[in-house]
């Protein structure tokens, strides 16, 4: 378990694209009782929904942690952000960073924590030794959110099911596998900060043996079709022994995230590739739906799209914000 102190302020910088602040628009969206504020600075174009704030007066409110809530291609800390960092230490906060540039590397900010007695947290960087991957059939049930492309809704799709498996009093637990993830159960593995070798292993100690009518939700990460994230795929496909997967979509992306001119793969293509994949370790591992991310369009048009996938491929088909997670859960408790 992670001790991040709460209530937390979200530093969104001057981020323009509402994908880069994912783990700030998690936080809020997920575990709003504990994000008391945004922090923006000029030129800022998104926000999470909370209230503008500076870090002196969330202070002066009670937060207790400053999270860098971006997500940038290669993790890195910008610079510019480290007076800001230190400004919050000051103040009384500890600081979160989901990025793969770990805070401790910083000097700076490493001597401006221990003078104000504060805390730096890299969630991203897993910190307990973790074993290679066995394959060994364990007790329990598996469900894991794969995806056409990375920033599909894994995640939203996951929690959206755990929670629905929660009201409906079936023993389950959100298993989180990202920074993101980590942030709102306050716990979890980043898969992605795992050395290759040991992925299918930490997802195995993330998710391991538990009664027969328990179900771990565990979050997806990347594609097994995107050249960047494939290989964090895989393992977590191996390691998570999943016996129900569900396929995640973006509807109307032109290309896979941050590459230019490679279409997504088709949902066919997905569910064939990843059923064969999961079966190293599960062969009855098969997939039980589609979330369909459908913020692109209408909703008659999210209704029809959701509506024909399901024709051609037999399979329950939702967009989980707009229409709920219900009938794939309802699919889910089915599994065997």
């Amino acid at each position: 378990m992670q001790n991040l102190a709460t209530p937390y302020l979200l530093f969104i910088g001057d981020a323009q694209d509402p994908l880069s602040i994912k783990m700030a628009r998690s936080a809020a969206d997920w575990s709003p009782e504990k994000c008391i504020g945004e922090y923006r600075l000029p030129g800022c174009t998104v926000t999470t929904g909370c209230p503008e704030m500076s870090i002196d007066e969330a202070a002066q409110q009670g937060a207790k942690s400053f999270v860098l809530g971006f997500a940038n291609s290669g993790g890195h800390l910008d610079p510019n952000w480290l007076p800001m960092i230190q400004h919050a230490l000051r103040a009384g906060l500890d600081v979160i960073s989901g990025l793969h540039d770990r805070l401790t590397d910083y000097p700076e900010l490493v001597a401006t924590a221990a003078e104000f007695g504060r805390q730096l947290h890299d969630i991203r960087h897993p910190s307990g030794r973790l074993r290679t991957g066995k394959g060994y059939q364990r007790e329990g049930k598996r469900l894991l959110t794969v995806g056409t492309d990375c920033s599909v809704g894994k995640m939203y799709t996951s929690l959206s099911i755990w929670r629905a498996l929660q009201q409906r009093q079936v023993p389950s637990t959100f298993r989180a596998t990202g920074q993101s993830g980590i942030l709102v159960a306050g716990e979890g593995i980043a898969v992605d900060c795992v050395v290759a070798d040991f992925i299918a292993g930490a997802v195995e100690q993330l998710a391991p043996a538990n009664t027969a009518e328990h179900w771990d939700i565990i979050e997806g990460q990347g594609s097994l079709y995107h050249p960047a994230f494939a290989g964090v795929s895989l393992g977590l496909l191996h390691g998570a022994q999943a016996d129900a997967l569900i396929v995640c979509h973006a509807l109307g992306r032109s290309s896979m995230r941050a590459i230019d001119n490679r279409p997504l793969p088709s949902l066919e293509e997905t569910i064939a590739l990843n059923e064969q994949m999961a079966r190293m370790t599960n062969p009855a591992a098969k997939v039980i739906g589609v979330a369909v991310n459908t913020s692109s369009v209408s909703e008659t048009e999210a209704q029809a799209y959701c509506a024909e996938v399901e024709q051609r491929l037999g399979l329950p088909c939702v967009d989980p914000i707009r229409h709920g997670t219900e009938r794939l859960v309802d699919v889910l408790l089915t599994v065997a």
